[in-house]
């Protein structure tokens, strides 16, 4: 195109034209765009990763994904509210504290079994079932001494999946467990881990030892109190009850109330209401000064019930002469060979036995070893 000149010899620019403009523009920007795309799904596509296919689980992968399935709808989430007194409110109770737990369905009569401290001093104790129905439970019996308590809803059967109950006298240290229950409230939680180790004792809130526990690293924490811990074929083998830790968080040392103890427990609490221990008849003598004084190791005897069974099998306790003398009570030693040191041993084997089962009691009577046969009641 030749350059348009004035008069004056200077140059003049073409005439402006706002379509042949526009449309330029417009090419222009089209082009662009087009380029832009090309370049963009260039460097995407050779940033892009091929997708594998989804490979087969394995094998125990998909056992774990089985007895979780099964087992948790066994698990329930509860609830508890207790009455907390304000000193200075005159008018009555403070808001209720509330706490939960977890639990697991026992039978298909409504039974739900949990530890005694997630409930212990509740007002009012409410079960969420897996399909989301909350009910109100009464608590049926309590065994503080083994931290377990019995409670009960009126919920119909068809939505009650009693757990599959195993052993825990043949568990093995290294076996594969699984801990299901409501950490922090986050409900049907799944933790996994071995058997840690065997026969660990722990404290109830009465004060006495619990014997046998397990000791798993599945992780435990705050919220699985009352849930279950399952063996590799899905059955209960103990009840998650406490952890070792300094920050109250998983620490990998949790410890779980043996199912064998569980099902010695659980039907008295069922039938009774509380856990009858069988008795001996005699009031132990409890000076701890008195027995080291005397190099003695064992429970002295300071009462004996008459028509006991320790009376009537000639067992002696504490007694004074006419002179005022006073004539130490026999000794327990053992019982059945389980050695008796003192009388929380005393009381935790006596646990070990049933109500009208016949025991040997080894006793020191003044240096002397006897052995008396005893019908416990």
């Amino acid at each position: 195109m030749r350059k348009q000149e004035s008069s004056d010899g200077l140059w003049n620019p073409p005439t402006y034209h706002p379509i042949k403009n526009w449309l330029g523009m417009f090419v222009s920007a089209a082009v662009a765009s087009t380029l832009c795309w090309f370049a963009l799904e260039y460097f995407t596509a050779s940033a892009k990763r091929p997708k594998e296919a989804t490979s087969q689980l394995e094998p125990g992968e998909r056992n774990v994904i089985r007895i979780f399935k099964a087992a948790s709808r066994s698990v329930v989430f509860i609830t508890t509210l207790q009455s907390q007194r304000d000193p200075f409110d005159i008018f009555g109770d403070g808001p209720p504290r509330q706490g939960t737990g977890s639990g697991f369905v026992w039978d298909r009569r409504g039974h739900i079994i949990t530890n005694f401290h997630v409930i212990r001093d509740a007002t009012t104790v409410r079960i969420r079932l897996p399909d989301r129905s909350t009910w109100i439970a009464r608590v049926v019996g309590r065994a503080p001494n083994s931290d377990i308590a019995v409670l009960r809803i009126n919920a119909p059967a068809s939505k009650l999946f009693p757990i599959s109950v195993g052993r825990s006298d043949h568990l093995q240290v290294g076996q594969n467990v699984l801990a299901i229950g409501n950490p922090f409230g986050l409900d049907r939680t799944l933790t996994t881990g071995v058997v840690s180790a065997l026969n660990r004792q722990i404290r109830s809130l009465s004060g006495r030892p619990i014997l046998g526990v397990i000791q798993t690293d599945a992780a435990i924490n705050p919220g699985n109190s009352g849930g279950p811990l399952l063996d590799s074929a899905g059955r209960l083998i103990g009840i998650n009850t406490a952890i070792k830790s300094p920050s109250r968080a998983s620490a990998g040392i949790g410890f779980a109330v043996p199912v064998d103890t569980v099902n010695k427990i659980v039907p008295q609490l069922i039938r009774y209401g509380r856990l009858r221990h069988p008795r001996l008849g005699v009031v132990p003598y409890q000076d701890t000064e008195m027995m080291r004084s005397l190099g003695k190791i064992g429970v002295m005897i300071g009462q004996v019930k008459a028509d006991g069974p320790a009376g009537r099998v000639g067992i002696q306790g504490m007694r004074t002469t006419q002179d005022g003398d006073i004539i130490l009570g026999d000794i327990i030693l053992a019982i059945n060979q389980i050695r008796i040191t003192n009388v929380e041993s005393l009381m935790t084997t006596l646990e070990n036995f049933k109500i009208g089962q016949i025991v040997t009691l080894r006793i020191d009577r003044g240096g002397r070893i006897l052995n008396f046969r005893v019908k416990l009641y």
